[in-house]
């Protein structure tokens, strides 16, 4: 079963929280020995830059000498 958490920091220490739906259905117990395949999620950039419109002439980049 696949479900997304976040980690939390505790000491020097990162934690993972199983959720309860998930200890349930695989009927886990405390102290169980289980596998965990850990991978990244990369953010999305869609919508960032919400409302910017696309740039004109007049927004010409200007070098940081010139006023």
């Amino acid at each position: 079963m696949k479900t997304l958490t976040r980690t939390r920091k505790i000491g020097g220490s990162l934690i993972v929280t199983i959720p309860r739906t998930i200890v349930e259905e695989e009927g886990l117990t405390e102290n169980q020995a289980v596998k965990i395949d850990i991978q990244k999620i990369k953010k999305s950039g869609f919508g960032m830059f919400k409302g910017l419109g696309p740039l004109s002439k007049k927004d010409k980049f200007k070098g940081q000498l010139e006023e």
